[in-house]
């Protein structure tokens, strides 16, 4: 019996680093969120420019991601 994964195409490397550099962003903006929550005020401008970098970014990536792929097809 076969499994429905073999099946599935496998996600390009540039997909990947696009899910990631997300992941990370979406993870600084909840750091933020919390930090500022708790009466933090001074946050660090590392964190912020994270936060407000990398979502953005990972959803570029992403996307030539995506457009890369339905050119190739």
């Amino acid at each position: 019996m076969e499994t429905a994964t073999k099946h599935l195409p496998r996600k390009s490397w540039l997909m990947r680093v696009g899910i990631g550099v997300f992941a990370l962003g979406v993870l600084a903006v909840l750091v933020v969120f919390v930090m500022f929550a708790a009466g933090l005020r001074d946050l660090p401008v590392w964190l912020s420019a994270a936060a407000g970098v990398a979502t953005p970014l990972g959803i570029a990536l992403g996307l030539i991601a995506l457009v890369r792929e339905h050119r190739r097809s």
